[in-house]
Order: structure tokens, then sequence, then C-alpha cells
């Protein structure tokens, strides 16, 4: 029988942090991109494809299109994710790489601004990650990347940083990267393992239409796994459109993977937690209906504030609540970052509106 659950007031008044004798409590290793945002008038059609039924943005061929609106900022999983750690209270390093050029300035800039370590390094030859959000007319959007130089973070250069400590860390964030950079999560992951760190692991369906023996040697390393319906789904071998596949089958086939804790999300439909012990139990937390804006960041905003809260020690509905608290503050502005809760802000707001978590044993 499903219970319901309510934000304990205790866990908001107990202070936000405690601090500990460790460089970093997490370390996002990700991209860092400048990201361009772009309003249009366009059309949104439906259509199936070989793996499942997708929404797309339509543009007439050989016309010109006028944008309504242009936004230049910064995003990349490893800088939205650090952003939000850091505003929560926890002290925080980015780990990537970048081109020694104007976007890369920009970022460095912004995030010394956040209180954010930068710990990777910048390439000579080579361009920093650069991506044109197109916004549609239901605020869903599609992101053109050009991932450049975040595909070549290279573990040898990483060795000297490793020697001087400064990957001393309780927590690894690890979002989507491939070529060159996925081996070197493979190989700090290895690391983590030998030196005690715990690992988030977030792989967008670049990954995990890869399946789950390509991820195996992160996978088998990781503490806490974070996936929408639909990669979730492609990570287990399933088409995405195969409504048969129920959440409570999903989870407790990634748990056999390695990880203790797998969070799913799903748009509208809310999002899913489960828990590995003794009692197993599946968490479901229902979004409000707010007015959206633009998703972009939504996603690395939910994420990044569960994973905070476990990091401070917060019980599962705790998390949930600050990770929907502040996912609906991003989507309600343009920008993955722009609107991201500080502690206090985050904590006020989770008193302001009660959300709805339901816990259940599977």
């Amino acid at each position: 029988m499903p219970q319901l659950l309510f934000l304990n007031q205790k866990h908001l008044n107990t202070p936000s942090h405690r601090k500990v004798n460790m460089s970093y409590d997490i370390i996002t290793i990700g991209s860092a991109t400048v990201d361009v945002f772009v309003k249009t008038d366009n059309q949104l059609i439906r259509m199936k494809t070989k793996s499942c039924e997708e929404d797309l943005i339509a543009y007439p061929c050989g016309k010109k299109v006028l944008i309504e609106q242009l936004d230049f900022m910064t995003g990349g999983g490893a800088t939205n994710t650090g952003v939000c750690f850091s505003r929560l209270g926890l002290k925080t390093a980015c780990l990537g790489v970048i081109g020694k050029d104007d976007n890369g300035k920009h970022i460095l800039s912004e995030l010394k601004k956040e209180k954010i370590a930068f710990i990777g390094y910048e390439e000579k030859k080579g361009m920093t990650a650069y991506s044109v959000i197109l916004d549609s007319i239901e605020h869903h959007r599609t992101i053109l990347t050009y991932k450049a130089l975040s595909n070549q973070l290279k573990f040898s250069k990483l060795n000297n940083k490793i020697k001087k400590g400064k990957l001393k860390t309780k927590w690894f964030y690890f979002c989507t990267m491939l070529g060159e950079s996925f081996k070197t999560l493979e190989k700090l992951a290895e690391y983590a393992e030998k030196n005690k760190i715990k690992i988030a692991f977030n792989p967008t369906n670049y990954l995990a239409k890869e399946g789950f023996e390509k991820l195996s040697k992160i996978l088998d390393r990781t503490s806490a796994l974070v996936l929408n319906m639909e990669e979730a789904k492609l990570l287990l071998g399933y088409k995405c459109e195969d409504k048969s596949i129920k959440v409570e089958r999903l989870v407790k086939e990634l748990n056999t993977l390695g990880p203790n804790i797998i969070l799913i999300t799903d748009g509208k439909n809310g999002s899913y937690c489960f828990v590995d012990g003794k009692k197993n139990h599946l968490y479901h937390i229902k979004p409000r209906g707010v007015k959206i804006m633009e998703t972009t960041g939504a996603g690395d905003a939910f994420t990044a504030s569960f994973i905070a809260g476990l990091i401070k020690g917060k019980p599962i509905e705790f998390c949930l609540f600050l990770a929907q608290a502040n996912a609906e503050s991003v989507i309600q502005s343009y920008g993955a970052k722009n609107i991201l809760l500080k502690w206090p802000q985050a904590l006020k707001e989770m008193k302001k509106f009660k959300h709805k978590v339901t816990r259940m044993k599977i």
C-alpha cells in the first residue's frame, strides 16, 4: 500500500552542511559549453522512428527563419551541476577540458564567480564545446551540440593533479562523456573505488544506447544512477515506446548492475527513486503545475539537488523535495543556471510549496 510522505520540519531547520577535512564535497566531471538559445516560430510534428515515437521540431526548407530571441549562456553537464552543488553549499570542483579561446575564458570566469574550482585543463589547439538550443512551441527543446574538446579529456594529464591531491573528494558526479573522455571516466571510476569516493552517474542517451555491458566498469562502482525513462529503457535494451515496461521492473534490473540508488525522471509524470536495502522502497514525487518557460537544465538541477541532499545526509523524501523545488525554479526561466536556488532559498521554497511523495515496497 503506497504511503504518502510529507516534508519533516526538522530537516529544514538542521544546519545545511557539516564541514569535514576533505578537499571537496563533490567534483563534477563532464562537458563545459557555451550555449546559444534560439527562439523561433516553428512547428512540432510527431513521428515514429526505428527505436521510438518522437516529437520533432520542423522548419520550412529553403527559407529564411526569423529569430525572435537570442541568448548566450554557459552550459554543459559539469558546469550546470557544479553551479547547483555550489549554490546549495557544497565545496565543488569542476573537471573537464576547454580551449584557450573566448568561450573558455567565459566559462572560467563564471565558475570563479560561482566559487567553483576548475581542476581540469586548457588546450591551445581545439575549441571549447558549443551548443545551439532550439526552443519549441510546447517548451521542449532540441540541442545541437558540438562536443569539440570535451571528448578529449585524457587521464594521463590528470596524474599530476592526483599526486598533488587535487582530486580528493567525497563524491564524483559523472556526466555523459564520449571518446577518449569516456575511457577517462572508466579510469576515474577505478580511482574512486580505491579511494572510497562515491560515484553519481548520469549517462544520457548517447551512452545509454550502448548498453550496460559498455558501461559495466562504471556501473559496478556507481552508488547513485540517474536516468530519464527513455535512457533507462535504452540501457537495459528495451524499446523506448514499449509501455508494458514499468518503472518497478526498470529499477530492479538497474539495481542488479551495481548502483544502490536508482533515480528515474519521467517529465510531467514525476520522478521515481529506488533504494536498495532490507525494505526495497520505491519513492515517487509529483511535480506542481508551474508555468514552463524553457526546460534546458531542469534535469541537471533535479539530479544535482537530489545528490546534494544525499551528501548532506538527508532522507530520500527530503532529497526529492529539494530536487523538485530546484527543477521547477529552473524551468520558469531561460537558461540552465539563472534561477538555480541557493540553500536558504531552496528551504523557503520547500516550506512554501507542498509536493507529494509516496513510498511503496516493491
